[in-house]
């Protein structure tokens, strides 16, 4: 992995699953890794994930606490699976705005799971389960002209398990809805103001897969927002294909990682680019132009 990337080079990369640690000292090393393969990437940004954050409560309803499923976002530590960014352009750590502890009762129209009409497992659980699996992040970058550029980052749940009340299924959406919910104004914090990428997986494929598909349909339909489509062909195939992901054993080839710049930005390319062997995701990549 660390060669594909160096050999993309890309200006901002965000990395998914990548456990977070107080110091930084693992995105530090990998860092150093990517300058070792020729591709220096001197800025880094991280912030304490939602996955693995103990609540001490019984989120999932199965009687138990303390299990993976009872953080704030499933995680066996604290900081497993978190999302952390590496860039060439110099990233305004200060001025980044973390919506990670949104609440999910706070979303509107929020599909709150339930069982015999009240909150389910309870509504004590509602007072301080959290929206994002993972995070909900709005990082400025300063492009080589100046120009700041706002990154929007997420790695939602997966829609599936999550028992007969579809906790999970139910939450994936809502994670998708959150963007949409933003960029209509409908939060307490203000939209971003463009130019803007969104960027990350919704673990949400627009037709294809498990999960309600209409969340993912009106977030890449969104005025505000572009989508390039990038596209590309997994080894073994023939044929290219905007499927991001592939489970062999579960729903096969799936899109569900995106790139969506905001809508007056000019995207010159883009594309997936797939590790060799039987590696599950694809690097999404997007060349764009400012205004």
């Amino acid at each position: 992995m660390r060669d594909l990337i160096a050999a993309a080079r890309p200006d901002v990369l965000l990395l998914l699953r990548f456990d977070y640690d107080l110091d930084g000292a693992a995105l530090a090393a990998f860092a150093e890794r990517l300058a070792e393969a020729g591709h220096p990437m001197a800025h880094r940004f991280a912030l304490r994930p939602n996955s693995g954050w103990a609540t001490g409560l019984d989120l999932d309803g199965d009687g138990r606490t303390g299990t993976p499923d009872d953080a704030q976002g499933f995680g066996r530590f604290a900081g497993e699976g978190g999302m952390a960014i590496l860039s060439r352009l110099p990233v305004d750590a200060a001025a980044a705005r973390d919506h990670s502890d949104f609440l999910w009762r706070d979303l509107p129209g929020a599909l709150i799971p339930e069982r015999d009409g009240r909150p389910f497992p309870s509504a004590e659980v509602f007072d301080v389960q959290r929206l994002a699996s993972t995070g909900f992040w709005q990082l400025p970058v300063a492009t080589a002209s100046g120009q700041s550029l706002t990154l929007l980052a997420w790695h939602a749940g997966p829609p599936v398990f999550g028992g007969p009340e579809e906790r999970n299924r139910r939450r994936n959406h809502d994670e998708t809805a959150f963007w949409t919910q933003l960029l209509d104004g409908n939060l307490p914090m203000p939209p971003p103001s463009a130019p803007f990428v969104l960027m990350g997986s919704s673990n949400l494929d627009p037709e294809a897969g498990d999960g309600m598909h209409a969340a993912m349909q009106a977030l890449i339909a969104h005025p505000a927002l572009q989508d390039p489509m990038p596209i590309g062909t997994r080894p073994g195939t023939d044929a290219p294909s905007a499927a991001t992901a592939h489970w062999p054993r579960g729903p096969g080839a799936l899109r569900v990682s995106y790139l969506l710049p905001s809508a007056a930005l000019d995207v010159v390319d883009g594309g997936l680019i797939w590790p060799d062997g039987d590696a599950s995701h694809a690097l999404v990549w997007v060349d764009i132009a400012l205004p």
